[in-house]
């Protein structure tokens, strides 16, 4: 029973230590922020072609659709049978006129040492160089047709211009394309951002660089706007607006709606990003009492502002808010603020 009695004591003691945990805070302030505009948006592709022949022939072999394809590596290939055969032509040629170059040379050398014995006029030597000429010029064009064919059958393998996946097959194998024809079209699903229409009236409130809140399938988050294209059609009064797509889980074509400042910046409740946390589509944060416990805080956000994003919820100024160590902490337990 003695040793009972001396045991629970240690152990109530030690139980308090265990269960805090370290965190980093930070209060929750008034800033300034401007009303926000939820307006409709697309996730694209900044990199969407259809990629095209370069050069006449049959098709003998086209990427799947859903292949994902490296810069540089081929989406399709052309039969380059008759260009080969235009090449050795081309590469016989360009031997006959060498040797007959040879050939010239050495009938001028022959002229010029006559000459100097008397036995060969001069006009005999001009007509002899001037042919030598000509089969120079004759071997500069046969090297460039050589060139040329080369070129053609490098483009009889239809290369991507970058990365990215094939999402349709405009041609089949075994069809015959002509050049500029539409082979394939490429996407590029890694290099995305999110195109949106504002109305006008809320163009003095933007500018590159602002993070705004995106909402697709009842969950948030934040992204820059990237661009802004200042010219509004005449119609409908919108102009549009590109918000970079950090999001991983966006894919090209999901619709989403952006939170766009509407109006003249006021005051509104503000903590750091880091303090909010994202799970589905619930958006929390863990406030810490006066007693050093947790509490589970469901916010709803709104316009960013550098390090800060707008919340609203049960929170107040001054509030104390967990912006590190608040992966594995659950409501009611206690926390050790690190850096007093």
């Amino acid at each position: 029973m003695a040793l009972i009695l001396i045991a629970a004591p240690m152990l109530s003691f030690a139980q308090p230590g265990a269960q805090a945990a370290p965190v980093s805070v930070e209060v929750a302030r008034l800033d300034t922020f401007s009303a926000s505009l939820w307006v409709s948006g697309t996730v694209i592709s900044r990199n969407d072609s259809r990629i095209s022949a370069e050069t006449d022939g049959r098709l003998t072999w086209v990427a799947d659709v859903g292949t994902r394809i490296a810069f540089g590596e081929p989406i399709a290939t052309i039969d380059d049978a008759d260009l080969r055969l235009d090449l050795r032509d081309s590469e016989a040629q360009l031997e006959s006129l060498k040797a007959q170059r040879r050939y010239q040379t050495a009938n001028l050398d022959r002229l010029r040492r006559l000459v100097s014995n008397n036995n060969a006029s001069v006009n005999e030597i001009d007509e002899a160089q001037s042919t030598l000429d000509m089969t120079d010029q004759q071997i500069r064009r046969a090297e460039v047709a050589i060139d040329q064919i080369e070129r053609r059958i490098q483009q009889t393998r239809v290369v991507a211009p970058f990365a990215g996946v094939v999402v349709a097959r405009l041609v089949q194998v075994g069809e015959f394309v002509s050049r500029g024809s539409q082979v394939a079209r490429l996407v590029d699903t890694e290099n995305r951002e999110i195109r949106a229409s504002a109305p006008l009236s809320i163009a003095p409130f933007l500018r590159e660089g602002l993070e705004v809140s995106i909402e697709h399938r009842n969950a948030q988050s934040l992204s820059p706007v990237s661009r802004i294209i200042p010219v509004g059609d005449e119609r409908s009064r919108m102009f549009e607006v590109r918000v970079a797509a950090k999001d991983p889980s966006l894919v090209v074509g999901s619709p989403v709606r952006v939170a766009l400042p509407n109006g003249d910046p006021r005051e509104l409740l503000a903590i750091p990003r880091d303090a909010l946390v994202l799970r589905g589509s619930e958006a929390f944060v863990l406030r810490v009492n006066q007693e050093n416990t947790v509490e589970r805080i469901k916010v709803s956000t709104g316009i960013g502002l550098g390090p800060l994003i707008e919340v609203t919820g049960d929170l107040s100024e001054g509030d104390r808010v967990v912006t590190r160590g608040a992966e594995r902490l659950q409501p009611g337990q206690a926390v050790q603020i690190q850096g007093g």
